[in-house]
C-alpha cells in the first residue's frame, strides 16, 4: 500500500510500521520510513506528513539507541512541525520524542528547556493519540529533576487515562516503569508492585526489549541479591533485542549489583561493556555513571573503543546466518567452536546492528 494512497491515506502503513518497532524490529520500520520520505517528497507533501515520518524516524533510531542521530531526525521533524502551526499533532510527536531522546543522553536542562518552550508544563495535554504520551513523557522530566510528587501524579493520571483506552502496553508507553521508579525513592513496597505489575505486561506483550527494561526497573526495588538476579534476566533478554542503549542500562545496573555482593571479576565486566555500549549510544549520563561505578571498584577506567562500525563482522555473520536458520545459542557454539557466551555477545551485536530480534534475522539478512 502506498503512504499517498488517496482513499486510506498514510495511516496503514504508518501503524504497520510502528507496529513493527515495538516488535523489537526496527530496521524494517526504518525501510517503510524511509519509503514514505520518498513517496512523500514525489508528492510535494513536505508538511505534516514529512515532519511525521522524520520524527518517528528519529523515535526508532532513539528506541535503537542511536541516540544523537535520533535528536537529528526529531530536530528537523519538530522544525517541519512549527513552520505549520502549534498544537498540531505533529508537533507533539515532536517534542515528546525530543524530550525523551535528550534525557536518554542525560540532558536534563535541555529537556526542561524544550518542555518550556513549548509550555508543556502548563498541563494543556492534547485529547489525540499521539507518540509518545505527552503527559507521560512530562512525568519522566519531573522525574529526572528529581520532582517526585509531580512526577508521580502526572504518570498516574497518564496511566490510568491510557488503561482506560486500553493501552497497557508499556512497550507503546512505560509510564508505569517511570512510576515504579519514582515510587521506590521512598515505598519500595509499592514500586515492587508497581514494576511487577508492568513486568506481567511486558511478558504477555512478548518483545524481548520491554521484558528486559521492566525488568530492570523491578530489579531497583528488590534486595541485592535479588536485584541481581532480575538485571541478569534483564540482560538476558535486552543481548536478544536491538534497544542498545536500554542494554547498557541494564548492563550498568548489573555491574553495579555484582559489586555490592562481592563479585568483582562479573561486575567488571558489566560494567565495562555497559560503559562501551552507553559510549556507542551517545547516552553521555550513562558514560559517566560507569565510570564512577568503575573507579568506587577500584577499577582502570579503560579507553574507550572508538571502531564503530555498522557493517557485520565476519564472526557475527557467521553467528547471525545459524541463528536465522533456527539454531539456538549452544548449538551455534558447538558449529562454531566457541562457548555460548561468546555467540551471545555477537548475537547481541547483531540485533543491535541490523535493528532486528532473532524472528527478522533472515529478512535483515536477505535470506
Amino acid at each position: 500500500m502506498s503512504w499517498t494512497d488517496q482513499d486510506f491515506g498514510f495511516e496503514v502503513p504508518a501503524v504497520v510500521a510502528l507496529t513493527l518497532m515495538y516488535c523489537d524490529q526496527p530496521g524494517r520500520a526504518e525501510e517503510l520510513f524511509n519509503t514514505a520520505i520518498v513517496e512523500f517528497e514525489a508528492k510535494g507533501w513536505r508538511g505534516a506528513h514529512l515532519s511525521f515520518v522524520y520524527t518517528l524516524l528519529g523515535y526508532i533510531r532513539y528506541r535503537r539507541g542511536r541516540l544523537a542521530e535520533a535528536e537529528d531526525f526529531v530536530r528537523n521533524g519538530l522544525q517541519i512541525a512549527d513552520r505549520i502551526g502549534h498544537d498540531i499533532p505533529a508537533q507533539w510527536y515532536a517534542i515528546g520524542t525530543l524530550i525523551e531522546t535528550l534525557l536518554a543522553r542525560g540532558n536534563v536542562a535541555e529537556a526542561r528547556q524544550v518542555a518550556r518552550t513549548y509550555k508543556l508544563a502548563d498541563g494543556g495535554f492534547p485529547r489525540a493519540v499521539v507518540y509518545p504520551d505527552p503527559q507521560a513523557v512530562w512525568g519522566k522530566l519531573l522525574l529526572a529533576q528529581g520532582r517526585i510528587e509531580e512526577a508521580e501524579h502526572h504518570l498516574a493520571t497518564a496511566g490510568k487515562r491510557l488503561d482506560l483506552r486500553g493501552t497497557r502496553n508499556p512497550s507503546w508507553s512505560p509510564w508505569q516503569l517511570d512510576l515504579a521508579l519514582a515510587q521506590v525513592t521512598h515505598d519500595t513496597e509499592l514500586a515492587a508492585a508497581t514494576a511487577a505489575e508492568a513486568v506481567v505486561r511486558a511478558r504477555a506483550f512478548g518483545a524481548s526489549s520491554v521484558i528486559g527494561h521492566a525488568l530492570r526497573v523491578a530489579a531497583a526495588a528488590a534486595e541485592p541479591a535479588r536485584a541481581a538476579v532480575l538485571l541478569k534476566e534483564a540482560v538476558d533478554h535486552l543481548d536478544q533485542s536491538p534497544a542498545a542503549a536500554e542494554l547498557a542500562h541494564a548492563l550498568i545496573d548489573h555491574g553495579t549489583a555484582l559489586h555490592t555482593l562481592g563479585d568483582p571479576h562479573q561486575a567488571a565486566r558489566q560494567l565495562y561493556r555497559g560503559m562501551e555500549t552507553a559510549a556507542a549510544c551517545g547516552a553521555d549520563a550513562l558514560v559517566g555513571r560507569a565510570r564512577a561505578q568503575i573507579a568506587s571498584a577500584g577499577l582502570r577506567p579503560r579507553r574507550l573503543s572508538s571502531s564503530e562500525q555498522e557493517s557485520l563482522t565476519v564472526p557475527e555473520l557467521a553467528a547471525a546466518r545459524h541463528a536465522a536458520r533456527g539454531l539456538d545459542n549452544a548449538a551455534i557454539a558447538k558449529e562454531l567452536h566457541i562457548d555460548s557466551r561468546t555467540v551471545a555477545a555477537r548475537l547481541s551485536a547483531v540485533f543491535t546492528k541490523l535493528g532486528t530480534d532473532r524472528l527478522g534475522l533472515g529478512r535483515a539478512l536477505g535470506d
